[in-house]
């Protein structure tokens, strides 16, 4: 699992880079950026996270549930796109991918499809989550 476990680090920073430079050329007011930041992990845990940041917690929600909703309804057509098999290593990195892009969602998305996508995009989310949130406050705090 050590590979699992840098593809999880990497897309969490990739996730938090992309967003807040996108946030950062729009010219977004800093709290609704501080808000977007933790987008990627389930709502409660987004909250807090938000609130340890600096950013609005009732937003950081709404961002992190919009997130898992674009995720679990696009991830299909996505997965088509990159013609992922429909076998163990594709069933493995389709459920690792909603379970770290699409969260919540996109784990209970993926798990009706199918019961390996389901394990891998829990395991993705748990990743995502404790990572994220001992991981964005402290890197915030040492950007502050």
């Amino acid at each position: 699992m050590p590979g699992l476990r840098g593809l999880a680090w990497l897309l969490a920073l990739q996730s938090l880079g992309e967003l807040l430079a996108l946030g950062w050329a729009l010219n977004l007011p800093t709290d609704v950026l501080l808000s977007l930041a933790p987008k990627s992990v389930t709502a409660p845990v987004a909250m807090g996270i938000a609130e340890k940041i600096g950013g609005i917690p009732a937003l950081s929600a709404v961002f992190a549930v919009l997130t898992g909703l674009v995720g679990a309804l696009s991830g299909k057509y996505l997965f088509a796109a990159m013609r992922l098999p429909y076998s163990t290593d594709g069933w493995t990195a389709r459920g690792f991918a909603l379970g770290t892009a699409a969260h919540g969602i996109g784990a209970a998305r993926a798990l009706q499809v199918n019961a390996d996508a389901g394990a891998y995009a829990g395991l993705a989310l748990g990743l995502q989550v404790v990572l994220a949130s001992l991981l964005m406050p402290l890197l915030f705090r040492l950007l502050a």
